[in-house]
């Protein structure tokens, strides 16, 4: 597919992108470590400009810095996440308490991991796993700097856990196709056999995790892909093939499309939230907040 294929695509879905969009740097403070006024103070008398993005909890974009923020005192000692915007819708949603059992099934490199964490306060526990090794040191980096103490690692595919129900929250934050956003050859280089076989990746990672929960148990499938085939088309497969129900999403962007290549999906399916560039002020990005029945 061309650049003008993709575009025609999102066109289709009722989006009006250019493909030239683009997103702002994004923090994350850690109440884990530090409090929002204290750093906000610390970054002022620094000369940092930041805003607050009135959709997130402790997220904040970057206006001006004279300095790199990934090098900073305060970043090294766990004071902040450098995290994008969208990316700190899926743990803000799923919302996990001190009560929970929390399995976060592609946690590398630990932006969620230790999100989930702070909503926790360090209780409860979350077991954060991932099959590519080299990622893990970033992810255990990010663990003990951000304050971390209620999680366990483990380098191994998500697919091989066991099929017991033994979690209470399940973040999905799937392996995909990504967007021109975040990857200015994107276009150039994403094919249709790429997204064809990634939704059936996602497939499997969805069947396991509706097994991996407790019933009344939730999922937050989310993706940083625009294509309908790992989205839309994935939710819509998952509530045929298992017993689970859609939650509403309390989340910028606009409802989930229920008409995909002239096939009509589920109305439920309007729960889900998609984050178009060119409205979000984001990378795209798609959120799915499922219970399991």
């Amino acid at each position: 597919m061309s650049r003008e294929d993709f575009i025609e695509l999102y066109s289709s879905l009722g989006a009006t992108v250019t493909g030239d969009e683009s997103t702002s740097q994004a923090i994350r403070i850690n109440p884990l470590v530090t409090d929002e006024s204290t750093l906000i103070e610390t970054f002022t008398s620094q000369g940092v400009e930041l805003e607050k993005i009135p959709f997130l909890d402790q997220g904040y974009r970057v206006v001006s810095s004279p300095f790199s923020l990934g090098a900073s005192i305060e970043y090294l000692l766990g004071h902040y996440f450098l995290q994008e915007t969208a990316s700190q819708l899926p743990a803000q949603i799923l919302s996990p308490s001190c009560d929970d059992k929390v399995l976060d099934m592609a946690s590398a490199p630990g932006g969620k991991t230790t999100q989930m964490a702070a909503y926790m306060r360090n209780g409860g526990s979350i077991t954060a796993v991932d099959v590519n090794r080299r990622r893990l040191y970033a992810l255990e980096n990010n663990l003990e700097r951000m304050g971390v103490r209620n999680t366990v690692v483990y380098n191994m595919d998500a697919l091989d856990l066991p099929d017991e129900p033994m979690f209470t929250k399940v973040l999905l934050d799937a392996p995909c196709s990504g967007n021109y956003v975040t990857d200015r050859r994107w276009f150039g280089k994403r094919k249709k056999s790429h997204i064809q076989h990634n939704f059936m990746v996602q497939r499997k990672l969805l069947t396991k995790a509706v097994r991996l929960l407790e019933k009344g148990g939730a999922l937050l499938y989310a993706t940083c892909s625009l294509e309908p085939e790992e989205n839309e088309l994935n939710v819509q497969w998952l509530l045929e093939n298992h017993e689970v129900r859609l939650d509403d999403i309390d989340a910028p962007g606009t409802p989930g499309v229920i008409e995909i290549f002239g096939d009509q999906l589920d109305e439920s399916i309007k729960k889900c939230r998609r984050l178009w560039p060119n409205d979000a002020g984001t990378q795209g990005f798609f959120l799915a907040r499922v219970v399991k029945l």
